[in-house]
């Protein structure tokens, strides 16, 4: 069974590209694209995707408010934010408004994939760079999931690596690194 995907982001060229990503995955499907948050809230009522995939920054309603409204139109809809800001008070404010993941524009496709999917299950999904932010909010999500980037140290290599994917690990399920 496909997972049934909306997109939602005010720039054609990043949907266009997100279609193309996300087409390229056999248990994908794009059933819609907004390019507003009005367009997406509406999509969502009508539609009831699995995922909708939600820029922040849209013209008439932002992705925020938009994840919010979503929700109550289609509750089993699970949100993932695509943004490229990296700001405590957006991640904080889109997880508040039932986002179950915040993955930055800089990600590469397959951790977007990834995200989806984790997404798509229940699970929460962040870009390292926010983990610690949506830890804050403590929306009570059942397991948060760390989406690597590329730019994220290799898991083998020095200590420094180690530790950093040991501080990740436990920020992730909210341990402590002793724990």
């Amino acid at each position: 069974m496909s997972v049934r995907i909306m997109l939602a982001d005010d720039h054609t060229l990043m949907r266009q590209g997100l279609r193309q990503i996300l087409e390229n995955q056999s248990d994908f499907e794009i059933v819609n694209e907004s390019s507003s948050g009005i367009e997406a809230v509406e999509a969502a009522r009508q539609l009831k995707p699995d995922v909708a995939i939600v820029d922040v920054g849209m013209k008439e309603l932002n992705g925020i408010e938009a994840t919010a409204q979503i929700l109550k139109h289609s509750p089993h809809t699970a949100v993932l934010i695509l943004s490229m800001y990296d700001d405590e008070r957006y991640v904080l404010r889109a997880v508040k408004a039932g986002a179950r993941g915040y993955v930055l524009k800089n990600s590469a496709g397959e951790e977007l994939i990834q995200a989806i999917h984790a997404v798509q299950r229940g699970m929460a999904c962040f870009s390292p760079a926010v983990a610690a932010f949506s830890r804050l909010a403590g929306q009570g999500c059942r397991m948060r999931v760390i989406c690597p980037t590329a730019s994220t140290p290799s898991p083998t290599g020095n200590a420094r690596s180690i530790n950093f994917w040991r501080k990740a690990i436990a920020t992730s399920v909210l341990l402590t690194v002793s724990t």
